[in-house]
């Protein structure tokens, strides 16, 4: 296996304190609207949106009213408040777009997953190869799990998980590379993933 080395910290308290301006971040949209109108319109197809950790479909609504406003058919993924139960929400999730698939005469679904969403984005892309035509994922941790997170070290306790070993164990898995095209949004100022963690580097 290739050489695994890593030497990047999760984002300091201060780059965290800075997601405090989301909001202001959401408001500014307003000013963008007419910018954000004349983006390519869609083609109908099936996208199922995945929020991340420790919210619910209502996170997402602002994107999916956006993309629905572009001609795309937007799914939430039925789950409500993601928990963290990622090995099941895999599952969940690769079932809906099976359901959305076959309900859509057969048309692959876009996956869009924020954060720890995008992680079951990408699994389930994995074990549901045929039901999904590309994924997309926005801040998600992919490297090292949650190590590289605001919250790795308190979701390392809550789930008596060992960080280092779980890292190795998603480097591995990541080894075995998606099928269909992945993209990987991320900011550098993101206050909670570590912008490194989301290079995706095993799907160039």
């Amino acid at each position: 296996m290739q050489d695994y080395v890593i030497d990047f910290e999760p984002p300091g308290p201060l780059a965290t304190l800075r997601e405090l301006r989301a909001p202001l971040d959401w408001a500014s949209l307003v000013y963008r609207a007419p910018q954000l109108a004349l983006a390519p319109k869609g083609d109908g197809r099936p996208v199922m949106l995945i929020p991340g950790y420790g919210t619910d479909e209502r996170s997402m609504r602002p994107l999916g009213h956006y993309l629905e406003f572009l001609g795309y058919d937007v799914y939430d993924w039925a789950q409500g408040r993601n928990r963290g139960d990622v090995e099941n929400d895999i599952q969940r999730v690769g079932k809906r777009t099976k359901e959305i698939h076959d309900a859509r005469d057969n048309a692959p679904v876009t996956l869009i997953g924020w954060s720890l969403g995008g992680v079951s984005a990408r699994e389930a892309a994995r074990l549901f190869e045929p039901y999904v035509r590309e994924v997309i994922t926005l801040g998600t941790p992919i490297i090292g799990g949650p190590k590289y997170t605001s919250v790795g070290r308190r979701f390392a306790e809550m789930a008596n998980l060992d960080l280092d070993a779980f890292e190795m164990e998603v480097h591995q898995r990541n080894s075995i590379g998606i099928k269909q095209p992945v993209t990987s949004i991320y900011s550098k100022t993101d206050g909670v993933v570590s912008w490194r963690a989301s290079v995706d580097s095993y799907n160039p």
